[in-house]
């Protein structure tokens, strides 16, 4: 399908080099799951613009300036906005699909419906790419089909129903945990823009409250800053967590493992924030 205006213009060989590949570019599930794990690996979850202050733009411009040239990282609309770009360009059928995300809540607590996946449909199969969920983000599309398991290069992850809704869940130390719950509705721009508003300004909002950063890393492992908290999960979901007691500290880390470098006059006014 046609996104929308903003689909123009994607430079798709900026986007490969920010990301490492180096494959084919047909439509093919092998093609979305090379550029789904290269794009979790490299570019990382962030929230630093929000927690700065300064306005987070969806437009494909924007997108690119921040997340490719600059290069930094963002949250769920400006990763699966970019990842919906992109797609689209190579000639993949895509759709922008509304969700909440449920990490960390109870099945029955109603969570904003703050979140966006790519539907792919693919030689009559639905798939899901999502490579804008923290430090939960799976490393390959997910077939749109209930109550089967998933291995990806990370987690196992399935597709549950729970009356209207399909849970995505991963496999977390034995237990399936759920990631987001979806209706399947779609999600125009006009939608994000409006989700993207409250998200990134609304005082309680949680990424007004929380710095959070993520990248998965080769071998199954997981490297999250999340305020002064620096944890690196292994593939068997054990983590190892270092305090962060400075904010030098907090920006090395940002650099060192994140890929992040902001400039001097961001570096004074990043909060490192306590708890």
């Amino acid at each position: 399908m046609r996104l929308d205006k903003n689909s123009d213009g994607v430079d798709l060989d900026a986007y490969f080099r920010r990301i490492g590949y180096n494959g084919p570019r047909e439509p093919s599930l092998s093609v979305l799951n090379d550029i789904v794990h290269a794009h979790v690996l490299t570019i990382p979850f962030e929230n630093l613009d929000g927690l700065l202050g300064r306005a987070i733009c969806l437009d494909a411009g924007s997108l690119q300036q921040k997340l490719v040239r600059s290069p930094r990282g963002g949250y769920c609309f400006e990763q699966n906005g970019l990842l919906l770009l992109v797609l689209e360009a190579m000639g993949f059928d895509v759709a922008p699909i509304s969700a909440r995300v449920k990490i960390g809540y109870p099945r029955g607590e109603i969570t904003p419906r703050t979140h966006l996946v790519v539907r792919v449909e693919l030689e009559g199969e639905s798939w899901l790419a999502d490579v804008g969920v923290g430090g939960l983000s799976p490393t390959a599309a997910l077939k749109l089909e209930l109550d089967r398991e998933q291995e990806t290069p990370h987690e196992t992850r399935r597709i549950v129903r729970d009356g209207d809704l399909y849970i995505h869940q991963a496999l977390l130390a034995g237990q399936w945990e759920d990631v987001t719950q979806m209706t399947l509705e779609q999600m125009p721009l006009i939608d994000r823009e409006v989700a993207n508003w409250y998200t990134s300004t609304h005082p309680n909002s949680r990424f007004k409250n929380v710095l959070m950063v993520a990248r998965a890393a080769p071998g199954g492992v997981r490297l999250t800053l999340l305020n002064d908290t620096f944890s690196v999960r292994d593939a068997a979901g054990q983590a190892t967590k270092t305090p962060i007691h400075t904010p030098t500290e907090m920006l090395d880390l940002l650099a060192e493992h994140f890929g992040v470098h902001l400039p001097e006059s961001d570096r004074d006014r990043l909060p490192l924030i306590r708890g």
